[in-house]
């Protein structure tokens, strides 16, 4: 009895001390998921994200970078979606990233974005139109 409440006590210590060593920082790196691997850096007080590579970002011949042809502004429909940035304006809140937007290249839409670090090499993320409920969740590996 004694060692299962020692192992109880000693797992939420261990998730406590986590949870108190969340810097806003540990957000950045670069980030792989099955579709997309993103780089985060830190912007003028915020978060944003380039796109380094996603599983459609190149023409049939493998090598030619595809254009932004579904952005809304004409004029960017001719940049290479390859290193855009992407995500924008993520601010970390009560342990949380909040109020980022996603730039879609596959729509051409703006979503909102949030995002919370699950350990130090797993972050969570999660697109959506109006509310947070109706979206789309990203499980991300940091690429060491």
């Amino acid at each position: 009895m004694k060692k299962a409440i020692l192992t109880v006590v000693l797992m939420l210590i261990s998730l406590t001390s986590f949870a108190q060593k969340i810097s806003p920082d540990n957000i950045v790196g670069v980030w792989q998921c099955v579709d997309y691997k993103i780089e985060i850096f830190r912007s003028e007080g915020s978060y944003s994200a380039k796109l380094l590579w996603s599983k459609d970002m190149f023409e049939a011949d493998g090598k030619t970078p595809k254009k932004d042809v579904k952005n809304p502004n004409e004029k960017l429909r001719n940049r290479s979606i390859q290193g855009i940035v992407h995500i924008s304006a993520l601010i970390f809140k009560d342990g949380e990233y909040v109020d980022g937007k996603l730039y879609s290249v596959q729509d051409g839409n703006t979503y909102s974005l949030k995002a919370k670090l699950k350990s130090v090499n797993d972050l969570e993320t999660r697109g959506y139109k109006g509310i947070p409920m109706i979206g789309k969740t990203f499980n991300w590996k940091r690429v060491r």
